[in-house]
């Protein structure tokens, strides 16, 4: 079993730690405080789970503790009544940031990743498929309770939200924690053929044409070995765009879905279809459904649970986790150094709109990696030359000269973090890593009002 120091956790909460980390196969060796943790590191080298229960001290140790241990892999657990740490926790180096409770698989992922991805020994890709989910928001907690129930039934998922928020990786989290087939994961885009391509890629080419007068056939619909169907019995099939398909294919799905049975054209005879079905569509589906597009007997089997995704902008609190998930990832591909991001500029990447979600997250954290000369960390400055004005990425829109182009960005930047901080100065300064007097003297030059105050 792999070892990790656990430095912090209440007393109270390590019976229930324990038990969670050991289903990853992780043993745990506590620490009350930093002697005690760099006594131990000193002896024996493992990750470290930093327990953020202790709030702004806890943070200090964080920093105490990277200034004797700079290689030290750390993690940090956070206390979900403050999850505005999840920025500090990322600023102060942590690899990645876990909620309660504990997920003790998640953290072994975790830990074989950033392993893995800082080892870089030419032997792989550095690639990494992960079902990691980033749910310090509250939002993100609900979907996370979702798979939690949806990983015990055997009833069809249907994951609605927008492109990029993560659709297919809910659907591959709950595969994952399924205990009655946790085998073939099979993903089948509906858009991406013609009706007679679908109908081959789903069934198998010489299983298209239908047989119910045939002796035995029982009406069933007819499968073959080369379908995608086949190949996700004993698992589950995972459909996008189903609003894509043509009625007949539609059918012809719906039809193994609810019999659990199809005829095998290489036999003759009929099988069992044990396969779990999940679906990915976007906000629009219910309206596909309504106008007919979608078949009801196909959406009732799609449908018996539904779990929406919340899109980037709704679940802020995940951003800077996320982003630096995917700025260890992308780092690790192209074979650099990870790097470290100013406060300023997460306060940027965290205030963004992200129309694109976290597909336009990672591309824009690529583009920046790639566009970074030497091994310097993340600064403000980096971002902008890959933001719009009007919070999109790559690219930069308005016109003017550059001192006009960067005040009007200013103006709507600050006037953005304003607000996420509800238009108290001394947070929304804290944010943007500048003084609370030259936030006034900006709001003035730039006219940018404090915004809504919080009355709370």
């Amino acid at each position: 079993m792999t070892s990790v120091l656990y430095l912090g956790c209440p007393a109270g909460e390590r019976a229930d730690a324990e038990k969670n980390l050991s289903a990853g196969q992780l043993s745990v060796v506590w620490a009350d405080d930093l002697a005690a943790a760099l006594d131990t590191l000193q002896r024996r080298e493992m990750p470290v789970l930093l327990d953020l229960a202790r709030g702004a001290a806890a943070l200090q140790l964080a920093h105490d503790l990277r200034t004797h241990r700079n290689t030290t892999l750390m993690f940090a657990v956070l206390d979900e009544r403050r999850p505005d740490l999840t920025t500090e926790a990322v600023l102060a180096g942590m690899a990645d940031v876990f909620p309660r409770p504990l997920g003790g698989r998640r953290v072994a992922s975790a830990i074989e990743r950033e392993q893995r991805n800082g080892s870089r020994d030419g032997n792989g890709s550095g690639t990494h498929v992960s079902d990691d989910l980033y749910s310090q928001s509250p939002s993100m907690r609900d979907v996370m309770s979702a798979i939690a129930d949806a990983a015990v039934k055997r009833a069809g998922v249907l994951v609605r939200g927008e492109e990029g928020t993560g659709r297919q990786v809910v659907a591959r989290a709950i595969h994952l924690r399924q205990h009655f087939s946790p085998s073939t994961f099979i993903t089948v885009n509906c858009a991406a053929y013609d009706t007679e391509e679908l109908d081959a890629a789903l069934f198998g080419a010489n299983a298209r044409s239908e047989s119910y007068g045939d002796p035995g056939s029982r009406g069933l619909a007819r499968v073959s070995r080369e379908g995608r169907l086949h190949d996700a019995v004993g698992g589950t099939i995972y459909v996008q765009n189903v609003a894509d398909a043509a009625t007949k294919v539609q059918a012809r799905l719906a039809r193994v879905l609810r019999d659990r049975e199809a005829l095998l054209v290489e036999t003759g005879e009929p099988i069992a279809f044990d396969i779990r079905p999940m679906a990915g569509v976007d906000p629009g589906f219910d309206r596909a459904v309504q106008e007919g597009r979608v078949r009801d007997d196909l959406f009732r089997r799609l449908s018996a649970i539904c779990i929406d995704m919340p899109p980037l902008r709704e679940r802020r609190e995940d951003i800077p986790a996320l982003a630096n998930y995917y700025l260890r990832e992308i780092c690790a591909q192209l074979r650099v150094p990870p790097k470290t991001v100013s406060r300023a500029a997460l306060s940027l990447i965290s205030a963004l709109p992200w129309p694109g979600n976290a597909v336009e997250l990672r591309t824009l954290l690529e583009a920046v990696v790639n566009g970074l000369q030497g091994g310097r960390g993340i600064g403000l400055e980096d971002l902008l030359a890959h933001v719009r004005l009007d919070g999109g990425s790559v690219g930069v829109s308005g016109g003017g000269t550059l001192k006009q182009a960067r005040a009007r960005f200013e103006r709507e930047y600050i006037s953005t973090i304003l607000e996420q901080h509800h238009g108290r100065i001394s947070d929304a300064a804290k944010a943007l890593g500048i003084q609370r007097t030259n936030l006034y003297r900006k709001m003035r030059s730039l006219r940018v009002g404090q915004g809504r105050r919080d009355q709370s």
